[in-house]
This record gives structure tokens, sequence and C-alpha cells, in this order.
């Protein structure tokens, strides 16, 4: 076993192009998301058509512009390259494994792909180190194999959900909530970015586009709890209006089943069924208005991780 550090392997094989590697894990679910940046979008996109051809841990996988998102799950799992591992290459995510406050990836590639999982993500901000099994590891291009385990720190991901914070004489939610997002300076926290999530734009009591926001961060242990009150205490602080609701969820994939998702955006929710489903899926309500307000911050942690077509209509599709 091989190991080294991002300085010593941008030492051995030159500055590269990763930009960003975060990992957030949820252990209830046991699935993990894994972000990626890179300098330029074709290796992002090329990167995510080939792990998706090879299967293995990952389940899901979306890119936008130069960041790519994967959904994966725990443990080691078949990779299958078929025919191009003969042909033009591939690459892969094998494992996802948690130990106390890391999380180790296991990565295969061949040929080019190969010097992106051996060479290219161990510099990246945000590893640890990395694990090579032989020295035939750190052997790159051509048409070689490579095998590296990539260490980096442990985080949960948290999403927000905020709306009601203006009235029709002044304010906009998302103004506040993205104010609120870059002003937080906590230790162990890191902003991964906002959503402007359409609702019912038919609903009688709103300001104008009936519009809620979804903040998403990533959270290193024990840096949570501090978030939370953070973000309650700088939107009561900064609102406008007496009805604002603040919703928050933890962790991957815990809110995606829910019959709320097409309801929030086509018809008109009682207060008592955002409150009884919030309670079904795990969501807590920060703010201590328990008015209307809350209907929209379910709204947004619901769609809040759900892509583009949150900004729309419910349907519409770029």
């Amino acid at each position: 076993m091989i190991i080294l550090t991002p300085d010593d392997v941008k030492q051995r094989f030159g500055q590269l192009f990763s930009k960003k590697f975060l990992v957030m894990v949820d252990e209830k679910t046991g699935l993990a998301e894994i972000l990626e940046q890179c300098h330029a979008r074709g290796t992002i996109e090329w990167d995510a058509m080939n792990r998706s051809r090879a299967g293995g841990a990952m389940i899901a996988c979306n890119v936008e512009g130069k960041m790519m998102t994967m959904r994966a799950r725990f443990g080691r799992h078949a990779i299958n390259f078929g025919a191009a591992s003969e042909t033009i290459g591939g690459q892969a995510l094998e494992a996802v494994e948690v130990k106390d406050d890391e999380v180790m990836t296991t990565w295969v590639g061949i040929a080019g792909a190969g010097v992106g999982i051996a060479a290219c993500l161990p510099q990246a901000p945000g590893v640890l180190r990395s694990e090579y099994p032989s020295e035939d590891d750190l052997k790159i291009g051509g048409a070689r194999i490579n095998h590296v385990r990539i260490v980096t720190p442990r985080y949960e991901k948290v999403c927000f959900g905020i709306d009601d914070t203006d009235t029709k004489q002044e304010g906009a939610t998302w103004v506040t909530a993205l104010k609120c997002a870059e002003a937080c300076r906590i230790k162990g926290v890191e902003f991964l970015g906002m959503r402007l999530v359409q609702l019912n734009p038919a609903v009688p009591h709103k300001t104008t586009n009936c519009v809620c926001s979804a903040l998403n961060f990533a959270t290193r242990p024990g840096s949570t709890g501090p978030l939370c009150e953070f973000v309650r205490s700088f939107i009561e602080e900064h609102t406008f209006s007496n009805d604002t609701g603040i919703a928050v969820v933890r962790g991957i994939g815990t809110v995606e089943e829910s019959p709320m998702h097409k309801t929030i955006k086509t018809e008109i929710v009682a207060l008592e069924d955002t409150e009884r489903e919030a309670r079904r899926l795990g969501v807590e309500f920060l703010d201590r208005n328990g008015r209307k307000g809350r209907i929209g911050a379910l709204g947004a942690v619901l769609w809040g991780n759900r892509g583009i077509e949150a900004a729309g209509l419910y349907g519409e599709h770029l």
C-alpha cells in the first residue's frame, strides 16, 4: 500500500484539474453524495457517462456545468466496463465506506480515465490522502489500469426551506435566503448552493410569484446544530413578514418519496396537512410562527435537490 497526500500527488504528476472533491454520507439510508468540480466541462461530462456505463456503487449522476453530483450506495459493488475496457477505456466508483470521521471511495480507471482517478482526483481540495495498492497503480496513461482509494472528511447534507419572508410592499425571499447563506461563517459548514422553487401560482395568499427558496449545505460532525440556529436567527431577524416558515431536513434521499412533490405545485395545501407530512418525512420546522410560510418551506426542501425542474411549473422541463 502506497499512501500519498494531495501535495505528494501534485509533486509526482504536476498540477492537474480537479477543483473540488467532497463526500456527504447518510447512514440511515445507506447513501452517499459525491461532489466533484473540474477545470473544464468536457472532462466532467466524459467521466459521468463512463461511470454510469460501468455501474459499481453509483446509482445516479447529475452534471451542471463543471460540477458533477453522484449518488452512490454504501459497500463494494461489481463494476462492468464491458467492451469499453478493450476499446475506449473506462472509469468506475467501486466502493463507498465510512469509518469514524472519514469516508473512503474506491475507484478503478482504464487508460485516460485512469489518469483522472489516479492523478487528478487525489490532488483535489478536500482530499485527506489517497491509497494505491501498488506502484503499478501510480503508472498512468496508455492502456494501463489504475486503482485508488481516496479518503475524505465525513460530511452530512442539510437542506433548509425558507418561505414568506416578504410582503407586497418589501422584501424578496430568495434575496434573504441567499444573504443568509453568504453570511454563514461557521467552521465545518460549506454552502453548496440554493434553488428557487416555483409553487402553485394559483394560491390566493401570496406576494406575486409564489416562489420559495432552498439552501443546501455540507456539514462536518457537530456543526449542524450551530448552522440550524444561525439560519433561524438570521431569517427571523431579516424577514419582513409575520408568516415566515423555515424547514430543515438532514440526510440524503430522505424526502424523495412524498405525494406532496406534485400537490405543493398544483393544489392549495392546508397547513395541517403540511405539518403532518413533515412529521412523516422527518422534516423539522425551525420557525416559531407556526403559520402559512411552513407550506412553502416544506415545498422548498421537497424540491431543493430535484434539479432545474424545481424552478418551473409542475411538468415543465427544458
